[in-house]
């Protein structure tokens, strides 16, 4: 059935206004980005500044870097990805799906031992052998899976260098995420966790009671990169910001090293 003339130009007209409008549309599109669970504080912050700026929202989702990384390779349309570590960024980037000569090692951190703020027991020396079977007594060590989620592995890297993992491995109350983990610890249901030390800032329930020696695991790096399907041409400026000496010191507030740092732009 053919329209009436008046209402074939109104159409017509409407359909030319609206591909008008769709370069618009695509340049206020909100910035997804994939980003490990530890993140979540300094990089709310960090993207409400440059939403100041930019007037582009940043839309985050925070989880264990495992589970963002096979949800990237499931099609989840990220534009971003930050891992707690390298070996996530680098199964993403063996499929193929990080966008060539974008990607950087955008942080640090350590881990550390906390406690509730209610612990009583005073700081732990860890060391070779320290007694952290002992510290636990009847309750659980909380950490992140130690199997897959990068917080995990790095503290069962640490207490297996220090020859302890054996003696609590039995003891464990294994998270999700390591954000996860801290709250078990924040909630009194472990008397203590292994996390980053960005996370125990982030958490007035709790309080660090020991801090693992450096050389005790893998450095823990923080890589950044534009996944390959990304359409969205204000992602690399944002990521670009998360290296600006702004986004530093919002960093560093938080807990976190800066490993690249350049003026944004």
């Amino acid at each position: 059935m053919r329209l009436p003339f008046r209402a074939a130009i109104a159409v017509a007209l409407f359909l030319a206004f609206s591909i008008l409008l769709l370069p618009a549309r695509a340049d206020n599109e909100p910035v997804l980005v994939f980003a490990a669970a530890s993140m979540k504080n300094a990089l709310d912050e960090a993207a409400k500044k440059w939403t100041e700026k930019s007037k582009i929202k940043v839309k985050s989702s925070y989880a264990a870097s495992s589970a963002l990384a096979k949800q990237i390779e499931a099609g989840a349309p990220a534009d971003i990805f930050i891992s707690a570590d390298l070996d996530w960024m680098n199964y993403v980037e063996g499929k193929k799906l990080i966008k060539a000569g974008t990607r950087s090692n955008l942080l640090g951190n350590s881990i550390v031992l906390v406690a509730n703020k209610d612990w009583n027991k005073g700081d732990v020396k860890i060391a070779n052998g320290f007694p952290l079977a002992k510290l636990l007594g009847d309750g659980r060590l909380s950490m992140a899976d130690t199997a897959t989620v990068p917080a995990g592995k790095y503290g069962k890297e640490a207490l297996e260098k220090l020859g302890v993992w054996n003696s609590v491995s039995g003891k464990l109350a294994q998270a999700e995420n390591v954000r996860a983990a801290l709250a078990l610890v924040g909630r009194g249901e472990a008397p203590l966790g292994v996390v980053y030390k960005s996370d125990a800032a982030a958490d007035p329930n709790v309080k660090v009671v020991g801090v693992f020696p450096d050389d005790s695991h893998k450095p823990i790096v923080y890589p950044a990169a534009l996944t390959e399907t990304s359409k969205n041409a204000k992602a690399s400026e944002f990521l670009q910001y998360l290296a600006s000496p702004e986004a530093k010191t919002i960093f560093e507030k938080h807990g976190f090293t800066v490993l690249a740092a350049r003026p944004a732009g």
